[in-house]
């Protein structure tokens, strides 16, 4: 395999780059192809694109063999731009090496191996055996690993990549001293929120929010403002919702609550010694051991949700005291915080529950990695700098 930069290409191949970009931009079309991870190839002969592919859910046909049947016969001796190693293992649909070799592509981009032990090499390998030219554009695989930092987290790590959804007023505030919260966001903030659960593998939430807001945590279709091209592509996603996760330590989760009313399944996370007669006979949802004291231990469930229920993104939208258990433990790996333009006053209800901090050297610290208008509100996004 070869090894290149951009700006080593020869004059012959002057425009890789713009389609190594177009094929990353395709696999972000996808909200979610979870437990894979999001593809997109094009392929071009003669300097022409004939066709383009992407991957939209598990058992969907993958991006490379999307690309080929469009490209039908015009796929021989064409360059196959890939955002990443093309997979070489029989699962839902065949190997993709074997699809492009048999439709005898001469040459294949990628930016980044494969680091599923089914994948990593494999398909370089059986692509190169087979006499197919086999390029890597090292200078794109920071922006191919940004395309799936959960699939990453969760081949690389053995948990899923999480994120905490925190909505509040300038002052810092998440809910009035009695408890009201609706709505602290505009409009355009909460279709948003729905596009964060739909690209999730698993939402989940404290018991504490349960009782006192009683949510769905559903996604709703009606209120993402997705286009008409959007639903397409992610059709087969959309009709299978993420899991709803809920931690809590003495299932006091009331069986006729939102959550487990609306259709798909639950799971419930408590500890060993905790029982509920009423929980154990709904269909609706499943409950599980992760932790045998007083309370939910977090690292085995993420640990759980990853080897169990593939899961490569979870959202957590729950309370100050679990989202501030989450960040004290180092499990955090985005802050997604939507800021009004209100003032709810000094005794409405904080933000995160972070008790101990005494000096500013101990003082969590974030890089803002994305500012964002919508409507009246304000979206960040930051990383934890640990």
């Amino acid at each position: 395999m070869e090894y290149v930069q951009s700006t080593d290409l020869k004059p012959s191949c002057i425009d890789w780059p713009v389609h190594m970009q177009r094929a990353l931009d395709l696999a972000e079309t996808v909200l979610t192809a979870s437990p894979n991870p999001r593809v997109g190839c094009v392929l071009v002969r003669g300097g022409q694109v004939i066709s383009e592919g992407w991957h939209s859910a598990a058992g969907a046909p993958h991006a490379e063999a999307m690309a080929l049947e469009e490209a039908g016969p015009k796929a021989r001796n064409a360059i196959a731009f890939v955002s990443l190693e093309p997979c070489a293992h029989h699962g839902k649909t065949g190997p993709c090496s074997e699809a492009l070799i048999a439709a005898g592509v001469a040459t294949v981009v990628i930016p980044m191996q494969d680091p599923h032990p089914a994948v990593s090499g494999k398909g370089i390998a059986q692509l190169e055996e087979a006499g197919v030219e086999v390029i890597m554009m090292v200078d794109f695989e920071e922006a191919a690993r940004g395309i799936n930092p959960g699939f990453l987290s969760r081949v690389e790590r053995g948990r899923p990549r999480v994120r905490i959804k925190l909505a509040m007023s300038l002052d810092g505030r998440t809910a009035l001293s009695n408890g009201g919260s609706k709505w602290i966001t505009d409009v355009a903030s909460r279709k948003d929120v729905q596009l964060l659960r739909a690209s999730s593998c698993a939402v989940l939430t404290g018991v504490g929010t349960i009782l006192a807001d009683n949510p769905s945590l559903t996604v709703r279709l009606d209120e993402m403002g997705l286009d008409a091209d959007q639903i397409k592509t992610n059709a087969l996603n959309l009709q299978n919702p993420p899991l709803r996760v809920v931690l809590d330590s003495t299932l006091r989760t009331p069986a006729q609550s939102k959550l487990l009313e609306a259709e798909g399944n639950v799971l419930i996370y408590s500890t060993a010694s905790a029982q509920s007669a009423e929980l154990v006979a709904l269909d609706s949802c499943t409950l599980k051991v992760a932790g045998s004291d007083a309370r939910v231990q977090l690292l085995p469930v993420l640990k759980s949700l990853a080897s169990e229920y593939y899961c490569n993104d979870t959202l957590i939208e729950a309370g100050p005291t679990l989202c501030g258990a989450f960040l004290r433990a180092n499990l955090v790996d985005e802050l997604i915080l939507y800021v009004a333009p209100k003032l709810m006053g000094s005794d409405g209800k904080a933000l995160l529950d972070l008790h101990g901090i005494q000096t500013m050297a101990d003082t969590p610290t974030f890089e803002v990695i994305e500012a964002q208008q919508l409507e009246r509100d304000v979206k960040l996004r930051l990383l934890p700098q640990v």
